[in-house]
């Protein structure tokens, strides 16, 4: 069954198309990802699913309702922020409470969703705390138990851990997909960072400028990405870029490289000078320019390269990718 569909959606505000043609469907229990570059229009996106935003043109469906016309409150979606948004005044209890009593929900019922769902985030011993006495990943853990109680159709997230620090984030995004696994239900999940969407995602949807660029799973779009983009956008380092020529002469096209696929080899095609080396312990980022072309290759393991070292970089031609001059992949 189709959790969401969204079929022909477009929005704008005055004369500005921020979302243009978007066509997605969700089924039930899957976790997708929209993710691309500031002012895609993701978050955007994720209101008008909410109800946060009406669509310009073209229908929402959640379940088998089309709720164009519903408030935010009857669509059955509950939507977890980038701000934890919780009162001060409040409890943890209190605050993932709330709502429920709002809906005039039985006292019994509020108890029992509220403790199922504290134990499921590992907040059953700060239900009497408040929000100033807790870390900013147990303040998250409570705006999602927030939305969890309500048990709703579909879950929406919108950049979740953005304010969290690198430790937390990895740790929260852990919890997301073992919550995910335990409730099953769909959730819809905006982010920037694509290590998040790949990670997370049963599915990506890739946005840029408004639109639809590809969508499929993690290691479909990072094998199989449909152009330059979605290419560069998906992988850390990203994807390097080189005119082929540099290798064919004559060759107009652009050739991708991931820095993964490269090795450092006594016949290889690139010229290279170093320019920077990053280690890392389990990896070695080396930076160099192809003529002046910047590339990256990730080592595995520890190496001792020098800066300003000239080496050789090689690569085995069937993994590498073609791209024609508007972006498009060849082949």
């Amino acid at each position: 069954m189709t959790a969401l569909s969204l079929t022909n959606v477009n929005k704008s505000f005055g004369k500005v198309h921020v979302l243009k043609d978007i066509n997605i469907d969700v089924a039930e229990g899957e976790f997708v990802v929209f993710v691309g570059p500031s002012g895609c229009g993701k978050s955007t996106l994720l209101r008008v699913i909410a109800g946060l935003e009406d669509a310009t043109t073209g229908d929402v469906k959640i379940g088998a309702d089309v709720v164009n016309m519903s408030p935010p409150s009857k669509r059955g979606i509950a939507m977890v922020f980038q701000s934890y948004a919780l009162y001060p005044h409040l409890t943890v209890r209190g605050n993932m409470s709330l709502a429920l009593k709002q809906e005039r929900q039985p006292k019994d019922v509020i108890a029992e969703r509220v403790n199922n769902a504290a134990e499921m985030l590992n907040l059953a011993d700060y239900l009497n705390r408040y929000p100033s006495e807790l870390s900013g990943g147990q303040r998250q853990r409570v705006a999602i138990g927030r939305a969890i109680v309500r048990e709703p159709k579909l879950f929406l997230f919108d950049e979740p851990l953005s304010n969290l620090d690198a430790a937390l984030r990895m740790n929260t995004r852990i919890e997301i997909a073992n919550l995910h696994r335990k409730l099953g239900a769909a959730m819809i999940y905006v982010t920037h960072d694509q290590t998040e969407a790949m990670t997370l995602a049963d599915k990506i949807v890739v946005l840029r400028d408004g639109r639809v660029e590809q969508i499929g799973t993690p290691m479909e779009l990072y094998n199989n990405p449909a152009n330059r983009f979605v290419a560069g956008f998906l992988g850390s380092p990203s994807m390097n870029f080189l005119p082929a020529g540099l290798i064919n002469e004559g060759d107009d096209r652009t050739i991708g490289i991931r820095p993964e696929d490269l090795r450092i080899s006594e016949d290889g095609a690139l010229n290279a000078t170093v320019t920077h080396v990053e280690k890392l312990g389990g990896d070695t980022n080396i930076i160099a320019h192809v003529n002046s072309h910047q590339i990256t290759a990730r080592l595995f393991g520890q190496h001792d390269v020098e800066e300003g070292a000239g080496i050789r970089l090689g690569f085995a031609a069937e993994r590498t990718y073609h791209f024609d001059a508007s972006g498009a992949r060849l082949g």
